[in-house]
């Protein structure tokens, strides 16, 4: 005897089964993103055609920038640039601090002081002070350690013995750079809530106490963030005091392609060298901020 199909087969989705009905079932269908797949290629494409035009670039001379990448007198250039950065950044996060607390200070020649050399220095253009550093000497020929308006000298000399090329670079990069450091400074110390100063203020802890050990710690995850990319440009900015011949990485390289005019492979190779090193100081403030940023959420 032949059953009949019905005697075994499922119910069909939907149908009621013992008073219940079966739910009907759901296939999820994930979207396609038909843009940003477009968006991804093109972009692909183009990196890659770049890379191919520069691969295959007669002009581009891969031999000469074999020759000059580690050549000395680019290393020698490449360890003023990192001096220049370094110290510029030191005077620039001390300035910029202490031109911070001064800008808070209930004191009004303090606050007035810190705000006169804010508008300044961030008013003018930094290339016009690298200028003025490297031409100090048109302006003051001799400098001198004494009292003033009593015509006692301690010692003196030359302008330009005192403040060559370097120095010039780094006291217009680093004054430069403390006026902006005195702003993000500023602000995270402000971010800072009001009661973490009060509670060090009943705890007895002076305001300088209160300011190292309180405030700044907690204002760094604030400061951090820009002070990182304030560095970044800093080292970029280092090649401006070129236009003083300040033995840097740009102006060597300049010194040898006004020499041999291989001006586009030596510019490579700046451009090589600053790529790496922006590449290190990028990691560096990654882990800064992941430190200072512990506690808080953001530490990834």
């Amino acid at each position: 005897m032949m059953s009949t199909p019905s005697q075994y087969s499922e119910p069909a989705l939907g149908s009621v089964t013992e008073g219940r009905t079966r739910p009907l079932a759901i296939e999820a269908v994930p979207l396609r993103h038909w843009g940003r797949w477009i968006t991804a290629a093109v972009l692909v494409f183009l990196v890659f055609a770049l890379g191919y035009s520069l691969a295959k670039n007669p002009h581009v001379d891969w031999p000469t920038i074999g020759d000059f990448l580690f050549a000395s007198l680019t290393l020698r250039g490449l360890v003023v640039t990192i001096e220049l950065t370094a110290v510029a950044m030191a005077i620039g996060i001390f300035g910029g601090t202490a031109l911070a607390v001064m800008r808070l200070s209930a004191n009004p020649v303090m606050s007035t002081f810190a705000m006169a050399y804010i508008w300044f220095f961030r008013g003018t253009p930094v290339l016009v002070q690298i200028l003025l550093w490297g031409f100090l000497g048109a302006l003051y020929p001799t400098l001198f350690i004494g009292l003033p308006f009593t015509g006692v000298v301690f010692g003196q000399a030359t302008t330009s013995a005192v403040i060559g090329a370097t120095v010039a670079g780094i006291l217009a990069l680093g004054l430069n750079e403390a006026a902006y450091a005195a702003e993000l400074v500023r602000a995270g110390i402000i971010s800072v809530d009001r009661g973490q100063r009060e509670a060090a203020e009943s705890l007895g802890m002076s305001g300088s106490q209160t300011m190292t050990t309180v405030i700044l710690p907690q204002a760094m995850r604030v400061i951090i963030p820009p002070m990182g990319n304030e560095t970044i440009s800093m080292l970029k900015t280092t090649a401006l005091v070129s236009v003083i011949s300040g033995n840097d990485l740009l102006t060597n390289l300049q010194v040898a392609y006004g020499q041999n005019f291989k001006i586009i492979p030596l510019l490579l190779v700046a451009t090589i060298w600053y790529l790496a090193l922006t590449s290190v100081l990028s990691v560096g403030q990654h882990y800064l901020e992941a430190h200072f940023g512990r506690g808080f959420g953001i530490s990834q």
